[in-house]
């Protein structure tokens, strides 16, 4: 998996810009860069101390392609633990390839997906779970999803799983010098010591499990699925929450014949919007597969919205619109619903109030934009940023959910061993399969195959 030469690649997002940054990285960097870079001040980069920058211009022959900064990394100081440099040059494509491909003649390599981030790794710069977070940090695009990579980049997560695999590996190594003197009847492994151990670590477990439900919504974004009849004010609806006109509004019923999804951040949390067509009995053979799409993104969602028109509430509507939500939640019992009665500034207030009551019930206008901060501050109450304040460690990754499922299974069965007065040999197996989910966490247990899954979902340059 590792390779001992010298990789390049662009390490900004490619394009014109006013910038850009080349970084190379290998036991040659540092050579290959000075055999091409001028000082202003007729400075040899092999000379010059770790984490410095100089001015000068990378020059073929007696042809200038730029004027630059370079920054020079020496292992291993650096982000990979290898000579890293970082050359910093204008940002047209051309000076950027011209750049690039005079080293590539010289004997670099582009780098693969991810593969600075595999070195670090692979030089103990990172453990693994830091180096996926990483990606996860390059692709956060709200407060929330920001803070938890940023959090697991540091090693929370990673301290708390070395943590409990070190306390579990002390008792594995008792154990295991239990059997190597079984004829002697010694046992050195306190075995109420053990007990409160596998307590700890199996809530501990526990907790990390449950995260995962709001990491994985903080990271995608939670789906909320805009359900109502025909006109009754739902692409208006979507255009409020996302402050622009996104879904055609018309007088016209039916206009909405497909779902319009859209995202947007409430209070650092992302949310995707959905706006279905309108549900209603219909000839019209277009508009039926966009009802079907409606009931399909309702499965998808986690969170339902159904809206209903304000103005067309009366003695008579009241037990249809009740019947329809009844059924809603009948059919999707385990969907959070909200009832929106939306067109309140055309309608009798009061007599909606008093006489529409069911919970989780909101009273707007999509038009004016009544009530559209209340819904807001509604969605926010389904999720559970308590952890995320209090800056617990979340799961997001589901390759760390699988591995902690396994652990806790494993430490499970040594604890019913225990209960069961197993032998420290067969104690030891469960144990030792136990260690072994826990390495693959941080990957201090690792396949050629599960690092080139992982690596591969990086961009080019990191």
């Amino acid at each position: 998996m590792y390779q001992n030469d010298t990789i390049i690649a662009l390490a900004t997002p490619s394009g014109a810009g006013a910038i850009a940054i080349i970084r190379l990285s290998g036991p040659e960097a540092i050579t290959k860069v000075d055999a091409f870079f001028k000082s202003i001040h007729a400075k040899k980069l092999t000379t010059q101390k770790t984490h410095t920058i100089h001015l000068g211009h990378i020059v073929e022959d007696s042809r200038i392609l730029d004027e630059v900064l370079v920054s020079v990394f020496k292992n291993p100081k650096s982000y990979t633990g290898e000579d890293v440099v970082e050359v910093s040059c204008h940002g047209s494509s051309y000076i950027q390839q011209e750049i690039i491909q005079l080293f590539v003649r010289n004997g670099a390599r582009i780098a693969n997906p991810g593969e600075f981030t595999l070195r670090a790794f692979l030089n103990a710069k990172l453990d693994l779970s830091q180096a996926e977070a990483v990606a996860d940090l390059i692709a956060s695009d709200n407060k929330a999803s920001h803070q938890i990579a940023m959090q697991q980049m540091r090693g929370g997560f990673s301290n708390e799983i070395k943590v409990l695999r070190d306390e579990l590996l002390n008792f594995a190594s008792l154990i295991e010098l239990e059997l190597d003197f079984s004829e002697e009847d010694v046992e050195f492994a306190d075995r109420k010591q053990f007990e409160d151990l596998l307590e700890r670590i199996i809530k501990v477990l526990k907790h990390l499990i449950d995260s995962f439900s709001t990491g994985n919504v903080i990271k995608n974004g939670i789906p909320i699925s805009i359900i109502g009849a025909p006109n009754v004010g739902k692409s208006t609806l979507l255009n409020a929450l996302l402050n622009e006109d996104k879904a055609i509004v018309s007088d016209i019923a039916g206009t909405t014949r497909d779902a319009i999804e859209d995202e947007i951040t409430i209070e650092g949390i992302k949310f995707r919007f959905i706006d279905t067509a309108g549900i209603r009995t219909t000839k019209d053979a277009i508009e039926s597969i966009g009802i079907k799409k409606t009931f399909e993104k309702i499965t998808q969602s986690q969170v339902v919205l159904y809206l209903l028109d304000a103005t067309k509430v009366t003695t008579e509507t009241i037990q249809i619109f009740n019947s329809e939500i009844r059924k809603i939640q009948e059919q999707y019992p385990d969907k959070q619903l909200i009832v929106v009665a939306n067109k309140m500034d055309e309608a009798d207030q009061e007599y909606i109030e008093t006489s529409f009551v069911y919970p989780h019930t909101l009273f707007t206008s999509a038009k004016s934009g009544l009530g559209i901060d209340t819904l807001k501050a509604k969605l926010l109450e389904f999720v559970n940023t308590g952890a995320l304040r209090n800056n617990d460690t979340i799961i997001t990754n589901s390759r760390h959910y699988d591995s902690l499922l396994k652990a806790l299974a494993e430490v499970q069965k040594v604890q019913q061993g225990m209960d069961a007065n197993l032998s420290g040999d067969l104690l030891a197996i469960d144990i030792r399969q136990a260690l072994y989910h826990f390495g693959e966490i941080t990957g201090e247990i690792t396949s050629d195959d599960l690092l080139g899954n992982i690596f591969a979902n990086f961009c080019i340059g990191k």
